[in-house]
């Protein structure tokens, strides 16, 4: 993998095939795109997509994963690399950590605390400030994850109540629910969520971490990759509640976007286009990083919040999950 690779959304169903050392996408209108192997970082699927083998082996042997989101928008799986940048120091590390109730617990109370305020960031609104502040009292309390995320729900159902507030009727969440989202605006929280949670996921594949041993679900979610879904907390904010919100206010989403039923509700083909652009664009922005002195995307951020996480298991840095600076 490159640095000058990239991310290819497919919206589309498609087919993937080898060409040598290219990977061919043949999509529905039979126009095939050729891509050299070096330059795909890895591949969102919002839709049906064929692969046979011998791509899977081409894809794998450079490093390069698929993600594959469901029709709702929920993260349904990766075709990953066999491991190859595994550490057994960093391993042995980060096992310790995520064993150990205090370090755990630590490293869970930053990562709700710099979620919730990156929530009010993103909202943009002091109707949060008073949930903040009780959120903040209430974390040095709580003992367990499963407190954490309880202390963190309330404050999220609160921040998503006001949130309706400045939205139009028809994309409001009237709570949140998955599996499936009920309305178009969880619907849209839940794609941006899978594909908060598989630009992480790539990230970590980039580092000698592994991404099944995390701190704040590890408890709470044995099913997936954790560190993954620790990792996505403090970004989720950003293209989500925050996107959604922009979105609404610049009328960029209609509900022909969205393919609606009882109780359950979707993305149409359009609607993945045009979220998929959003956050490829929101990925693309640049911001001066303070630490690097000069510009990095927010795609590089989150890499960098990977690595913050390696020098927390080489070097025991003090981990400050990722805020907003600007």
């Amino acid at each position: 993998m490159t640095a000058a690779s990239r991310t290819y959304w497919l919206t589309q169903p498609c087919r993937i095939r080898r060409e040598d050392n290219s990977v061919r996408i043949e999509r529905p209108d039979q126009t095939p795109v050729r891509v050299p192997i070096t330059d795909i970082r890895d591949l969102i699927a919002f839709d049906h997509v064929d692969i046979n083998t011998s791509a899977i082996s081409l894809l794998s042997r450079h490093g390069v994963m698929v993600h594959i989101l469901d029709h709702y928008g929920n993260y349904a799986g990766a075709i990953a690399p066999a491991e190859d940048t595994s550490s057994a120091h960093v391993l042995r590390r980060q096992v310790t950590l995520a064993s150990t109730d205090d370090k755990r617990l630590d490293i869970g109370r930053a990562l709700i605390a710099a979620t919730a305020a990156n929530v009010r960031w993103a909202l943009d609104t002091d109707l949060l400030d008073a949930p903040l502040a009780r959120l903040t009292e209430q974390l040095p309390t709580c003992q367990t994850s499963e407190q954490l995320m309880g202390a963190e729900g309330n404050f999220r159902r609160t921040a998503w109540a006001v949130l309706d507030t400045i939205l139009p009727p028809w994309l409001r969440l009237e709570g949140r629910s998955r599996r499936p989202p009920a309305n178009a605006g969880n619907a849209f929280v839940s794609y941006a969520n899978s594909i908060t949670y598989a630009r992480v996921l790539t990230a970590l594949r980039c580092t000698p971490l592994h991404p099944a041993l995390g701190f704040l679900h590890a408890d709470t979610d044995r099913r997936r990759n954790t560190l993954a879904l620790d990792l996505a907390e403090p970004f989720k904010p950003l293209f989500a509640e925050r996107l959604l919100k922009r979105a609404a206010a610049q009328k960029t989403l209609r509900p022909s976007d969205f393919e609606t039923d009882v109780g359950n509700a979707s993305l149409s083909r359009d609607g993945r286009k045009k979220v998929s652009e959003l956050i490829r664009a929101e990925l693309a922005t640049t911001v001066h990083h303070r630490g690097l002195r000069r510009k990095a995307s927010y795609e590089e951020v989150i890499h960098l919040e990977a690595l913050k996480l390696v020098r927390l298991c080489l070097e025991d840095a003090a981990y400050k999950p990722f805020r907003p600076w600007w």
